[in-house]
C-alpha cells in the first residue's frame, strides 16, 4: 500500500469528482492522504473532507505565495487549530522567490511561526521552498538552535546538497510526479541516492501529473506512477519502496500512526 503524502483534495480539478477521485486512489493502492491546507479560507473544508474520511488527514497552514494575506496567521492561530485529532501536519510553509508572490520578509516570518507551531505542537513541518534554498536552510538552522522540530521537504525539486543538509537536521524528502519528467535528471540523480529511511512520494495533486498522465489534473491515484518510475530508477522492488515510504511516514506523521 502507497502514501500519497501531499496532495490537495480541496483544490480545482478535484474537489468537482472527490468521491470518485478517493474511489480512485484506493483502487490503485493508496492507503492514505494527507490533504494539505494552503490558506485560512480553506483550512475548514480541508479538515471537513479528514473528518468525513478516515483515510484522509488534514494540515493547518498557509502557503508563503499566501503570507501578505494572512498577517494574522500567528503561532497561536497555528496551534489552536492543529489540536483537532485529524490534524496531523503544519503547513504547508516555506519560502518561494520564483514567483514572489509575497514579501520576502512577510514569507520569511509567516515561516518562522509556523515552525514554532511544529514544535509546539510535536506535529511535523511541511516545507515548500522554491529558489530559496539559502534563506529556507539558514530559518531551519536558527530555528533549530531554539529547540528541534521535524518536518519534510515536499515536492522536492532543490540541489543535492541542499536535501542533505536538510537530512542532516532529520527532515525527510518527499519525491513528486516531477521525477518522471524528462528534464528532471538532476531530480533523478538526487532521488536514486537518497537513503530509503528518509523517502516520502507524493502526487501535489491537481497539480505536477507523472508520466504517463502529462496533461491531466493529477489525483492521489497517481502515486502509484510516481513510486513505481521512482522503485525502477533505484533499483528497488515497488513492495519494497512503498513499504518503506509508507513507513516513513507513519514515523514522521506520528499522530496518524
Amino acid at each position: 500500500m502507497l502514501i500519497d503524502s501531499h496532495c490537495h483534495l480541496n483544490y480545482k480539478g478535484l474537489i468537482e469528482d472527490q468521491a470518485n477521485v478517493l474511489e480512485r486512489s484506493r483502487a490503485a493502492g493508496v492507503d492514505l492522504m494527507l490533504n494539505i491546507a494552503t490558506r485560512e479560507s480553506e483550512w475548514d473544508d480541508v479538515l471537513g473532507t479528514a473528518i468525513r474520511e478516515p483515510d484522509v488527514w488534514a494540515t493547518v497552514g498557509i502557503h508563503p505565495h499566501e503570507a501578505d494575506e494572512h498577517p494574522h496567521i500567528d503561532t497561536a492561530k497555528l496551534v489552536e487549530r492543529a489540536a483537532h485529532p485529524r490534524v496531523a501536519g503544519i503547513g504547508e510553509t516555506g519560502l518561494d522567490y520564483y514567483y514572489d508572490h509575497s514579501d520576502r520578509d512577510r514569507q520569511q516570518k509567516s515561516f518562522r511561526s509556523h515552525i514554532v507551531a511544529a514544535r509546539d505542537t510535536g506535529l511535523p513541518l511541511i516545507v515548500h521552498t522554491r529558489d530559496a534554498e539559502e534563506d529556507t536552510l539558514s530559518i531551519m538552522c536558527d530555528e533549530m538552535g531554539q529547540g528541534s522540530f521535524t518536518g519534510v521537504i515536499h515536492c522536492f525539486t532543490a540541489s543535492g546538497a541542499f536535501a542533505d543538509a536538510a537530512m542532516a537536521l532529520g527532515f525527510y524528502i518527499s519525491i513528486s510526479g516531477i521525477v518522471t519528467f524528462k528534464s528532471a535528471k538532476d531530480l533523478q540523480e538526487t532521488a536514486a541516492r537518497l537513503p530509503l529511511d528518509r523517502l516520502l512520494v507524493e502526487t501535489d495533486s491537481p497539480f505536477l501529473a507523472p508520466v504517463p498522465h502529462r496533461g491531466r489534473p493529477c489525483e492521489p491515484a497517481f502515486v502509484a506512477d510516481t513510486a513505481k518510475f521512482l522503485a525502477n530508477l533505484r533499483g528497488e522492488s515497488i513492495e519494497e519502496l512503498a513499504a518503506a515510504t509508507s513507513a516513513n511516514f507513519r514515523a514522521l506523521f506520528s499522530k496518524v500512526a
